[in-house]
């Protein structure tokens, strides 16, 4: 089969594409998967360079989030059978442990030997494409929002890291539930595809400070009061944003985070988290159920993956290449 392949971990361009990696053979309670599609995510960045305190087998096969159709079931599989479409969620909840994609060869391939226990069923309604964004990015966006964050109707919710494929999914699930939504972005392009999918306010942080723009706009909270300011800050950048997105908070609001992609050891400043009486949310991936939920949200309309690129499989350097540049809107996906 055709599979984007690494050796050892490297830096950009150092994935290559070998048509003859050998095909996988299903175990007994294994399926084999066809994929329809991978979408990346900054993981595989991370799996690509190497992690410290992690050892991921080589060769290895990353892509965490994919979807497609079982050609061939175990011996032991009675659940499914070939020809069902299905969503992986890439973490082992009931086996050995780790990721589909890190530890396990992943959706970066034509064929994919998943445990059975990893599979989530997908109507018909449901394009492989979408269904590659939901359980990474999607996933933690939604369990970050609702489960742990539960953003409300009429609450000023400002999101950091606006365009990438969890801010883009946190917009939407901010506007579903009627926040009033303050996105942060780069760039006018990515400014002006944000307030399509229904940011309210948009703020060019390369052009201006987004903690003054905010404070023009809504007034610089007051350790005294309630107003002015925002609800909430979603940062899953980290880095130099940190302090600046505690400042724009009233006293009682509340940073959820799920990830630090601009810096994971921020300066950090105490004094506003006790005298505003701040609290801080961290959400680590996603549960079963908001997969389904997801799936659930995407046959219905209510939410849209929003997809920056579509490339063949053979063009993966390139596709890691758009998202390590920080270049996309949304997610990037591959075919095989």
């Amino acid at each position: 089969m055709k599979a984007a392949v690494i050796d050892q971990h490297g830096g950009p361009g150092s994935i290559r594409i070998d048509n003859n990696f050998p095909d996988p053979e299903p175990g007994a309670g294994d399926v084999i998967v066809k994929v329809g599609a991978t979408s990346l995510n900054y993981h595989d960045i991370f799996t690509r360079k190497g992690m410290p305190g992690i050892k991921v087998p080589m060769p290895a096969i990353m892509g965490l989030d994919f979807a497609g159709e079982i050609v061939a079931v175990g011996s032991e599989v009675s659940d499914w059978r070939a020809g069902d479409r299905v969503l992986i969620d890439p973490v082992d909840r009931v086996g050995p442990g780790g990721l589909i994609g890190e530890m396990w060869h992943g959706g970066l391939a034509e064929l994919c030997r998943v445990p059975s226990h990893h599979l989530v069923s997908l109507p018909d309604n449901v394009p492989y494409q979408h269904a590659s964004c939901l359980a990474t990015a999607y996933g933690t966006a939604l369990r970050m929002m609702y489960t742990i964050g539960d953003v409300q109707k009429g609450e000023k919710v400002l999101i950091l890291g606006a365009s990438g494929g969890v801010g883009t999914c946190a917009v939407q699930l901010a506007k579903r539930v009627g926040c009033e939504v303050i996105a942060c972005a780069s760039n006018q392009s990515k400014l002006d595809r944000l307030a399509e999918i229904g940011a309210d306010h948009l703020i060019n942080y390369v052009e201006e400070d987004f903690m003054k723009a905010v404070w023009t706009k809504f007034g610089k909270p007051h350790r005294r009061r309630y107003d002015d300011g925002v609800d909430v800050v979603v940062n899953f950048t980290g880095g130099d944003t940190w302090v600046p997105g505690l400042r724009v908070l009233h006293r009682g609001g509340r940073v959820l985070t799920c990830g630090a992609t601009a810096g994971y050891d921020p300066a950090e400043d105490l004094r506003f988290i006790w005298s505003y009486e701040l609290k801080v949310l961290g959400a680590n991936g996603w549960m079963r159920e908001d997969l389904t939920t997801l799936i659930e949200m995407l046959g219905d309309g209510s939410l849209k993956p929003i997809i920056d690129t579509t490339l063949p499989l053979e063009e993966v350097n390139e596709a890691f290449r758009l998202l390590e540049d920080r270049v996309v809107f949304g997610k990037v996906v591959l075919t095989p």
